[in-house]
């Protein structure tokens, strides 16, 4: 091909979409559209509007799906796009209905293409017109101005007749979701049968109002949000052709803060250039002003001030970010954003946090070997309604300053099981942490101060520079731990703490199957408790301090002590039945029976005075032997 386009460029070596050149290649802009005012000025958004695929970015499976699709030519009659604001699903319709009609003529010894094609190396013959919109067989509707049948049932009687002048008549409906019961219902028919010559593509933002009869007659794509990195790489090159000069760390914010939409980014570049002003390079600074985001060194910083429970260093850091413009709902957002970066990187310490910039993983690794699971959940919990809170506060900054105390506070409330304790629920354990007393002892109770204990403070600490210092625990009490070396020293135990319907159901409802250090597992007897387990379990780890795993069994088990012991009564019953007395006695009382069966250890000691007179002197009698012992 001897006549390349500034697109083809781009595809071929470094485009877009799967870019992989480190040094930013300039861009071309979109052309002017037909009828546009010379020196009219046109938003970055529109300007830099992918035209092929090969210029889209962050949807390389889609564009795969597409290529292969084509390729075959298995070219689908209805195409259902869905993703959230600004990632470019109007702008791939318009790609695909030009893919759709794409069509060019033979020129110096390159072949005729009259078929659709994904690869587009330049403008076709309709190509242009869709681009602008003006194309008269590619039909875009809004949904949301035009709901009703009526507007669906022009479509329908379009739909009969061939395209004027391109290969393909393609509907375009943006916001689908919008249309009416009657509307959805009065296309399903030629949605299922359309014409050879009609295709339909759908846009939607919010893919689940869509009746579930209409999304299974389309091939649907769920376009993605594009990554911050490959974001970044993108406002770089449009940057570059446009002669901006911004920090990176500029771009960074805006990449993070447009959130995956393409146009949102390119709308804040837009605002960033015209805040900073001609001649000059935009600093990061002014960006994140202009965006109301807090610095992240500063919401670190706010972060170790609550952890230690220094709440007047805390509330001074978010007033010091909101004089300066912050946003105090975002500053919350970002301090909720850091704590998860800090549970990741505590519950998989193996998976980069590549989204983060290397100062603040390496703070949030720092944090996780400090900070416990509890303290963490607890703290994403009150960040996260304290964010709706103060959004719908007609004061925010109020509204943030009470989150900052109720999270500089929440070391001190107790953990549920505590609070159980406290209520009388369970006994308590001899480890358990004891909370700090908001009032300290004074003589008035206007002398009493109130302190705010974090993971981090230590006694008497009241906040400031001070080192990463974990809170001791209180010392354990000194009762001794058991170590039980088989089932029936549990029974016991049972019993030595007088917890008698424990032992009752220990003894009548497991039927042992597993017994070693740190695990029991049986099934139970008929009628037994299910939660027998979780009972033992805890009773278990408060004996032994020792984590104990108790689990119920499908296999039948041994007979539990009570049915042991049943059957050795009835072992023992039959044997003295057997005997020759007693079953001669049986044989001469009919209907006697032997109600209880006694040895001579379990027979009571007889005690008779020795003389008239009751002295000290006694007389012992036992039933083996008639003699009296002086």
């Amino acid at each position: 091909m001897t006549d390349e386009s500034p697109q083809d460029d781009q595809a071929a070596g470094g485009g877009l979409f799967g870019e992989h050149d480190p040094a930013p290649k300039a861009l071309e802009p979109a052309p002017q559209a037909a009828g546009a005012a010379q020196g009219a000025y046109r938003v970055l958004a529109r300007k830099y509007r992918p035209k092929s695929f090969e210029e889209l970015i962050g949807q390389d499976l889609m564009v795969r799906i597409l290529t292969n699709a084509f390729e075959l030519g298995r070219v689908h009659q209805a195409y259902m796009l869905t993703g959230v604001r600004g990632v470019g699903k109007t702008t791939t319709a318009r790609i695909l209905a030009r893919a759709l009609n794409y069509s060019l003529p033979a020129k110096d010894g390159r072949p005729a293409i009259d078929k659709p094609t994904v690869h587009m190396p330049e403008l076709g013959e309709h190509c242009q017109a869709i681009i602008d919109s003006r194309h008269v067989d590619v039909i875009e509707m809004d949904a949301a101005s035009h709901t009703g049948v009526d507007d669906v049932r022009e479509i329908i009687e379009g739909a009969k007749y061939k395209p004027a002048v391109a290969r393909m008549k393609v509907y375009i409906i943006d916001e689908v979701h919008m249309l009416s019961k009657s509307a959805f219902n009065a296309l399903l028919k030629t949605l299922e049968e359309p014409p050879e010559h009609v295709k339909f593509v759908f846009a939607t933002t919010e893919i689940e109002k869509v009746p579930i009869t209409v999304r299974s007659r389309c091939l649907r794509f769920d376009l993605r949000r594009v990554e911050p990195a490959e974001l970044m790489k993108h406002l770089s090159r449009i940057c570059a052709t446009e002669n901006v000069q911004i920090e990176p760390e500029a771009l960074a914010l805006i990449s993070r803060a447009a959130e995956g939409s393409v146009r949102d980014s390119l709308s804040l570049l837009d605002q960033a250039i015209a805040h900073g002003g001609p001649g000059r390079t935009i600093p990061a600074e002014e960006v994140r002003s202009m965006l109301g985001l807090a610095d992240k060194a500063r919401v670190i910083e706010l972060f170790d001030r609550l952890m230690r429970g220094d709440v007047a260093s805390a509330i001074k850091n978010l007033q010091q970010q909101y004089d300066e413009g912050a946003d105090p709902g975002q500053v919350l957002v970002e301090v909720a954003e850091f704590v998860h970066l800090i549970t990741r990187a505590k519950v998989a310490p193996d998976v980069p946090l590549s989204a983060a910039p290397p100062d603040e993983a390496k703070a949030a690794f720092d944090y996780a070997g400090k900070l416990s699971m509890a303290v963490l959940n607890r703290a994403w919990q009150i960040l996260m309604k304290g964010v709706a809170e103060t959004r719908e506060s007609a004061r925010p900054l109020a509204a943030a300053d009470m989150v900052l105390v109720r999270l500089a506070y929440a070391a001190d409330l107790p953990t549920p099981d505590e609070a159980l304790r406290k209520l009388g629920f369970g006994a308590p354990e001899g480890n358990a942490p004891q909370r700090a007393p908001d009032r300290e002892p004074s003589g008035s109770p206007a002398n009493a101060s109130l302190k705010a204990r974090g993971p981090f403070s230590a006694p008497g600490d009241t906040g400031g520079a001070r080192a990463f210092a974990p809170q001791p625990s209180p010392a354990p009490a000194a009762a001794p731990r058991a170590l039980f070396e088989k089932f029936e020293d549990v029974v016991a135990r049972a019993a030595a703490e007088r917890d008698i319907q424990l032992k009752i159901m220990l003894e009548r409802d497991v039927r042992l199957v597993t017994f070693e250090r740190g695990r029991l597992e049986f099934s139970l007897a008929p009628g037994g408790s299910t939660h027998l387990p979780q009972a033992l379990m805890r009773k278990l780890q408060d004996w032994t301090g020792e984590r104990w795993i108790v689990a119920l069994s499908n296999r039948e088990g041994l007979p539990s002590i009570a049915e042991l012991r049943a059957e050795a009564a009835r072992e023992r019953e039959r044997g003295v039945a057997a005997d020759p007395l007693v079953r001669a006695v049986l044989e001469k009382f009919p209907g006697a029976e032997i109600v209880a069966i006694r040895s001579p250890a379990d027979a009571p000691e007889i005690v008779v005075p020795s003389g008239p007179d009751g002295a000290d002197d006694m007389i012992y009698v036992d039933e083996d032997d008639d003699r009296d012992d002086d």
